[in-house]
């Protein structure tokens, strides 16, 4: 495929989890939050609730009925933590190269993610890729984080593409359904942790190991149907 091939085409990606192998710092720092708050929450459960805007994060996991006067001191203290691995993030295999492919192969590629800031920099500077990337989409920007469809449709506008000609690769249940309400395909990785089975039922079309392994399949993956219709 030729870069004029791919033009009109839009790759939307995740970055925690998908691109930078961070899930688990995520849930330690968030474990380690809740528990300076006086809150026992399982690693587990931290896991499963990893992808979700803070705010929703912590709501789902304490429930509406918590204390929501704490919710900042928690956010804060996980991004305290966090921020302590800032200049030790690092790319998850194929990463960068994932990009940088379909960039050349005129495929625009935006980023869609919670991160901002400093966070935000510390992840791009991990994935090394930047010549690759045309935007970046940031929960900041919109009213409603992943699940809702908000976030993907914010993407969509930066690439200027409609929903048919996008792929939207996530490594979360929350990805996949955001993906799915805004009708773009969802891909899922396996990187962040998250089963098979999980993502299959909440709408990924397909699934992979890593970026390398969505790289090595890519001519016979979603990219090249979409591409094509």
């Amino acid at each position: 495929m030729t870069a004029a091939q791919g033009a009109g085409c839009a790759a939307l990606f995740d970055v925690d989890g998908t691109l930078v192998d961070t899930n688990h710092l995520h849930v330690t720092c968030w474990w380690e939050a809740f528990r300076q708050a006086g809150h026992r929450v399982s690693t587990h459960a931290v896991h499963r609730a990893i992808g979700l805007p803070s705010a929703d994060l912590i709501g789902h996991l304490l429930g509406e009925d918590r204390d929501k006067d704490e919710d900042e001191q928690i956010s804060a203290a996980h991004q305290a933590l966090y921020g302590t691995y800032a200049e030790r993030l690092a790319p998850l295999d194929g990463a960068g190269d994932l990009l940088r492919e379909l960039a050349g192969r005129g495929w625009r590629t935006v980023l869609v993610t919670s991160a901002g800031g400093r966070e935000l920099e510390a992840l791009k500077r991990a994935i090394d890729a930047d010549d690759a990337i045309t935007a970046t989409a940031s929960a900041d920007d919109v009213s409603a984080g992943k699940p809702a469809p908000e976030p993907v449709r914010h993407a969509l506008d930066l690439a200027e593409v409609d929903p048919g000609g996008a792929v939207f690769v996530g490594d979360s249940v929350w990805d996949m359904r955001s993906a799915t309400r805004a009708g773009v395909r969802p891909v899922a990785l396996l990187s962040g942790g998250i089963p098979h089975a999980d993502l299959r039922e909440a709408g990924a079309v397909e699934v992979h190991r890593d970026p390398a392994d969505l790289l090595a399949h890519l001519a016979a993956s979603v990219f090249e149907r979409v591409r094509r219709d």
